[in-house]
């Protein structure tokens, strides 16, 4: 962070320069990533007294602490522009006009030992007035550039003390605003504070309650500009206990979350109605360009991570001749798998994951999406740790999950379905397979390997370290079976390879969580739009589903193998494939997910534009993240889509009403 003099600021501001800065003469962070219609303010955030001061000062650090408005800086962390006040309240207050800045008596306590001389008052004035010059021509260069502007003024205040039982969440403070003139937005950001969610608190947002508005900071700005608004905003101190002064880390990041949206979809709404920018979305109001300290902590969060793909552990090496032997002794037999040694001192990789600095990325957003991705890599290491072994299936149930009561109903509704598959007798072999995918690969100019495997159980798979897809020596497959693992393995899975090689941020090639669940959500549901998703297909994914159950319910591998031939008619090998890839590793979980994926990828895909998704190994639950990091310009669309999303949809009367049952 630079340190610059208040001519420094200004000549910046004038220059319209984005930059961030400690003002030298002290009090003040100043950060202006993006020159955008509004401005977010924490001028009670700060703590600090000068050393002549605090020798003086009547009251403790904690007494201090109390009235003062903590973490405040935090809430507003992820705004392109914020001014954050460093020195206390105590040394002069901001929300007092200057000649009544310093507090002689403050709260029915006397705030010095002996009164101040003229020379320490004169410095804390000093201060006051830089703050106010910088603020003043903040707003200037803005109202030039925009027309108008809104100031965010936050503050946070100690209700326990108020002895009220229903004090609001938010207050917004209007004494000082033309309420008429500014009604609409007023209303729509009490609208959006009230849709802010917090954990075990109930939220409610109101106007003039509990405070009025009548600091300085308003009062300024209705005095010296006409087509600002200032929204003075009290936030109740449910993120942190005012007695103690600790904080509450869940709900100050849900806070933070929730803040940073309504803030930016007022701010759009702001600029649309009073600004020259008239198509303002909320990603227009944050800023573009990428934080060095994301950059830092995803390069080395890549640089940890990579690698460490659970498929190519959790296949086991020698399956064939697990196989064969369980053939040969009439299914009466365990496979006893043997797995590829894990390369990772697992205490090592997690004691690097957890001092990675994400707690220094401002964007609460993406400071969210490194804290979850590390978390996932984390448990993932002790997936992979205890494959072969009774902790196995512990930690893939934390992993992956289980199937719910809807899942198990999915399943069985599918397999009620008679058969309407035409069955055709040609097949097609792994080097025919190998070529297919070669060819297909030059229609969507994505350059990666083929090669012919005899150590997976899956027909195929993507290896995405080595941009490899990896085909099963020992399968054959029909016609319709052939394009469907085209647009699944290569349309899916590949093409969000290739897509996350070309962000700017390796997050994407290493995955978010639930980006399995996504993948193969989205794959099949790539094989359904382009008409090659069979009745057979998802009857297979149904009995994964079933044979997951099986395996927490504790069954053995040759019960759930009996169960699926005797009861569901498959044939031997395709039985024991599924059972292999469940109860591979001690029970892997994961296969369940494959419908339920289909479920969700389909219902969203009915509703809006999925196509962000393809960007890399991404996940469901973070597509409106994705989208404003697209619009922020923070990452790249995707470039390669799969072609099923721009087929025309094969109809199949049957089918499509079953996948439209699936609940």
């Amino acid at each position: 962070m630079l340190i610059l003099s208040e001519k420094e600021i200004l000549d910046r501001i004038d220059k319209r320069k984005s930059f961030e800065a400690t003002l030298k003469e002290g009090g003040l962070i100043i950060k202006v990533a993006e020159y955008v219609a509004y401005v977010c303010t924490a001028i009670h955030d700060g703590h600090k007294l000068r050393t002549r001061l605090i020798e003086r000062c009547a009251l403790s650090e904690a007494e201090r602490l109390y009235e003062e408005d903590p973490y405040t800086n935090e809430l507003i962390s992820s705004m392109p522009i914020t001014l954050i006040a460093q020195d206390s309240r105590y040394e002069y207050d901001l929300n007092r006009a200057p000649a009544e800045c310093i507090y002689d008596n403050a709260w029915g306590k006397n705030v010095w030992k002996s009164p101040l001389d003229n020379e320490q008052i004169q410095l804390s004035r000093d201060k006051h007035s830089r703050f106010y010059r910088i603020l003043n021509a903040l707003i200037a260069s803005l109202e030039i550039q925009f027309e108008a502007c809104v100031i965010y003024d936050l503050h946070s205040y100690n209700y326990k003390r108020l002895g009220q039982a229903d004090t609001p969440t938010f207050n917004l403070g209007l004494s000082q605003v033309d309420t008429q003139q500014w009604k609409n937005e007023i209303s729509h950001f009490q609208t959006q504070l009230g849709k802010i969610r917090l954990p075990n608190i109930e939220v409610n947002a109101a106007k003039n309650v509990v405070f009025q508005g009548k600091g300085y900071l308003a009062s300024f700005i209705q005095e010296h500009f006409q087509k600002t608004l200032a929204l003075p905003t009290e936030i109740k101190k449910v993120f942190m206990d005012e007695m103690s002064g600790e904080v509450f880390p869940l709900v100050l990041s849900e806070l933070k979350v929730g803040l940073k949206n309504a803030i930016t979809l007022n701010a759009a709404y702001f600029s649309r109605r009073h600004t020259t920018q008239r198509t303002v979305r909320k990603s227009d109001v944050l800023a573009s360009n990428l934080e060095p300290i994301i950059k830092k902590v995803d390069h080395e969060l890549y640089h940890i991570a990579k690698g460490v793909e659970t498929l190519l552990y959790i296949n086991p090496v020698n399956l064939q001749h697990e196989k064969k032997r369980f053939f040969s002794r009439k299914y009466k037999y365990t496979p006893d798998y043997k797995y590829r040694q894990l390369n990772i001192d697992p205490y090592l990789f997690r004691e690097k994951l957890y001092h990675l600095p994400v707690d220094d990325i401002k964007d609460i957003s993406i400071q969210n999406l490194y804290r979850v991705v590390i978390d996932s890599f984390a448990e993932k290491i002790n997936l992979l740790t205890s494959i072969g072994t009774d902790q196995f299936l512990y930690n893939s149930l934390k992993y992956y999950g289980e199937p719910d009561a809807t899942d198990i109903d999915n399943a069985k509704f599918i397999l009620y379905a008679g058969d309407m598959d035409e069955v055709s007798s040609e097949r097609y072999q792994a080097p025919e397979v190998k070529l297919a995918f070669e060819k297909a690969m030059e229609s969507y100019g994505i350059q990666c390997r083929v090669e012919l495997s005899t150590k997976i159980i899956a027909g195929a798979m993507v290896n995405n370290s080595r941009k490899t897809i990896l085909i099963n020596k020992h399968k054959s497959w029909s016609s319709l079976e052939l394009n469907a693992l085209i647009h699944h393995e290569l349309g899916v899975h590949m093409v969000t390879t290739i897509n996350a090689d070309l962000q700017p941020l390796k997050v994407f090639k290493l995955g978010m969580p639930g980006n399995t669940y996504a993948q193969e959500g989205l794959a099949i549901l790539s094989e359904y739009l382009s008409g090659n998703l069979s009745l057979e297909r998802l009857r297979i994914l149904a009995l994964r589903v079933l044979a997951v159950n099986m395996l927490v319910k504790k069954y053995s591998f040759s019960r759930t193998f009996e169960v699926l031939i005797d009861e569901y008619g498959l044939d031997n090998d395709t039985g024991f494939d599924l059972v292999a890839r469940v109860y591979r590793g001690g029970g892997f979980t994961k296969d369940y997910l494959y419908l339920k994926g289909l479920r969700d990828a389909y219902r969203l895909f009915q509703n809006k534009d999925i196509s962000s998704l393809y960007v890399g190994k991404t996940s469901f639950k973070y597509l409106s993240l994705i989208n404003e990091l697209i619009d922020r310009e923070i990452i790249l669309p995707p470039k390669h889509i799969p072609k099923s999303h721009t087929m025309k949809h094969k109809t199949n009367v049957i089918l499509d009403y079953i996948v439209n049952s699936i609940r």
